[in-house]
């Protein structure tokens, strides 16, 4: 199986169901919050218009009720018969008669057109109020005409008027364009952060990340600018630095060369074979600290169709030629896009790691089995591995294992090094695995 990078966040108790990203988060704040608003203030709408309707019908009822019961009193008891339907209302009518008995009204509205009712007649017509059995809201008021004859008012108070079929609809449509409206902005406010995130992801060894656009409102422009500003900088510090390294590798290839020249002159031929040993390290450890530097930064190598078996297999064939032993299985058998040089290096160092520590390599290429285009090429050995919790550590420059102090075998403690920084610069992944039969994998996923 090729390695692979987990890319979930560590899990956070209590927010199962918090989305992950700050534009999900932004958007659902503000939709929540509109629509919490929205029914809030559609609640209070709603609530103050029943009201405000309520204190209207009070005092109409108070003024209708008034009005008919002077008239029914004043008309001939055989007329007033005749009258009542046309006195009638949606929320109440008249009843020539006792009515129905009961409890007082303990409703609030009841209370309320009762009250209203005993401020327009009470004075001048003794009453009682009582309510009446019933699903509905439904009160009486009875009480007696100027000659003796009973009179009963049946109330069925309703609050406010019913709502228009139109409405629901509407305030839907309101929710909709304010939830489009909360999605724009948020797109807007967020877009300049994920093109910065991209633009640093971007920002390789190679500094060569795109460069943000200055524009828009004045905060995401200033950090484009100091974004890009940042950019320039490395890149500058960057190239000092090669510059210093460069110009110290140069002028110590004098002074090794000079002292090489003086030991082929000594006469002592085993002191003279020990310094010769000693100036090799240098020059080597020199020319591979350059290379290094120049891997940490980045290639300047443009990535190219090549074919990786060729390639694969001119840089084992170098190896038998040589008389190393040197294996290959497998093949990938189509072109892909990569720089072959750093592939190149990468393959040649993880070769020479192994022929130091077990004096063998079998490379081995295969395409990954998911179809996701990966390719592995894997350099195995038969060496004495390496202990699980310094698997990482090798990667580091200067690191050797206690075993390998010894440059001949162990090396500058750079080849790994430099393998890795190659590979992250060619979007690859290196890593190391103890085989089970004993020895070492590199195994590189491209």
């Amino acid at each position: 199986m090729s390695p692979s990078i987990s890319t979930q966040a560590p899990h956070t108790p209590g927010f199962l169901h918090w989305p992950r990203t700050l534009y999900a988060q932004l958007a659902l704040i503000l939709v929540v919050g509109l629509a919490i608003a929205q029914a809030a203030s559609f609640w209070l709408t709603v609530a103050e218009r029943d009201q405000s309707m309520t204190n209207v019908m009070t005092g109409y009822v108070e003024r209708e009720v008034t009005s008919s019961v002077a008239l029914l009193d004043h008309l001939p008891p055989a007329e007033r018969a005749a009258w009542l339907p046309k006195l009638a209302r949606r929320s109440y009518t008249f009843i020539l008669g006792p009515g129905e008995t009961g409890a007082p009204p303990d409703a609030t509205l009841s209370e309320r057109f009762a009250e209203s009712i005993e401020a327009g007649i009470g004075k001048r017509y003794p009453l009682t109020v009582n309510t009446i059995p019933g699903d509905a809201e439904r009160f009486q008021v009875h009480l007696k005409l100027s000659d003796g004859a009973p009179l009963t008012i049946d109330m069925r108070p309703t609050q406010g008027t019913p709502l228009s079929g139109w409405l629901p609809a509407v305030l839907l449509l309101e929710l909709v364009v304010l939830a489009t409206c909360c999605w724009l902005a948020v797109r807007i406010a967020t877009r300049p952060l994920k093109q910065l995130a991209k633009a640093a992801n971007a920002l390789g060894p190679d500094l060569k990340a795109q460069r943000l656009p200055e524009t828009g409102p004045d905060e995401i422009a200033s950090a484009a600018k100091a974004f890009n500003a940042m950019q320039d900088r490395i890149a500058m510090y960057t190239a000092q630095r090669m510059q210093i390294l460069a110009a110290i590798t140069h002028d110590l290839q004098t002074p090794i060369t000079r002292m090489r020249l003086r030991v082929d002159m000594m006469d002592d031929s085993a002191t003279g074979e020990k310094l010769r040993q000693d100036l090799e390290e240098m020059e080597t450890l020199v020319k591979e600290g350059v290379t290094y530097a120049r891997a940490l930064h980045g290639t300047r190598e443009e990535p190219v169709r090549i074919d990786p078996d060729a390639l694969i297999g001119s840089i084992v064939d170098d190896y038998r030629d040589a008389g190393r032993p040197v294996t290959l299985q497998g093949c990938i058998g189509h072109a892909m896009t990569a720089r072959p040089k750093s592939l190149k290096r990468i393959v040649g160092n993880l070769v020479d790691n192994a022929l130091k520590y077990s004096g063998e390599a079998d490379v081995v290429v295969e395409v990954s089995a998911m179809g996701d285009g990966h390719i592995r090429v894997s350099v195995l050995d038969r060496g004495p591995g390496i202990p699980e919790e310094s698997l990482e550590a090798v990667f580091e420059p200067f690191v050797r294992l206690e075993a390998s102090r010894n440059r001949q075998t162990g090396g500058t403690g750079l080849g790994l090094a430099i393998a890795r920084q190659l590979a992250g610069a060619t979007n690859g992944v290196l890593t190391l695995i103890n085989r089970e039969e004993g020895g070492l994998e590199a195994r590189l996923v491209i």
